[in-house]
């Protein structure tokens, strides 16, 4: 599977009251940015020290992202567990996130050589 590796930011995985507003600099982010909203949280990926924390509950920061290339289409089986799984048996933690179109893993930068050298062995490609 094709790779993309966004490792030049560093992010953070934000947790506010599920009431909180869209920080208005979340529009002005270029790049990778994620929101969502459930009843019990707002959850935010942002480049770290990007937007106002002050509300926030938790934060987790040091994460670099891995990208599935290309668009997924719905009825394909296993994508997360041909990279989930070896990256489990070598006790690397992920944080995944799926798009309409594919699906990001986030892995904590202590991770990252190790990371890159399992889903290589595991005949995964970075472009």
């Amino acid at each position: 599977m094709d790779l993309k590796l966004h490792d030049t930011v560093d992010y953070s995985v934000i947790k506010f009251p599920a009431d909180h507003l869209i920080p208005k600099e979340f529009s002005q982010l270029t790049g990778f940015k994620s929101i969502t909203y459930t009843a019990d949280e707002c959850s935010v990926i942002v480049p770290t020290n990007s937007i106002d924390t002050r509300r926030a509950i938790a934060a987790d920061s040091n994460w670099f992202i891995i990208q599935i290339v290309g668009e997924l289409d719905f009825t394909l089986i296993g994508i997360l567990t041909q990279l989930a799984n070896p990256l489990a048996e070598n006790g690397i933690s992920i944080f995944t996130l799926s798009t309409y179109n594919t699906d990001y893993l986030l892995i904590k930068n202590a991770d990252k050589e190790n990371t890159l050298t399992v889903l290589k062995q595991a005949g995964h490609f970075f472009i």
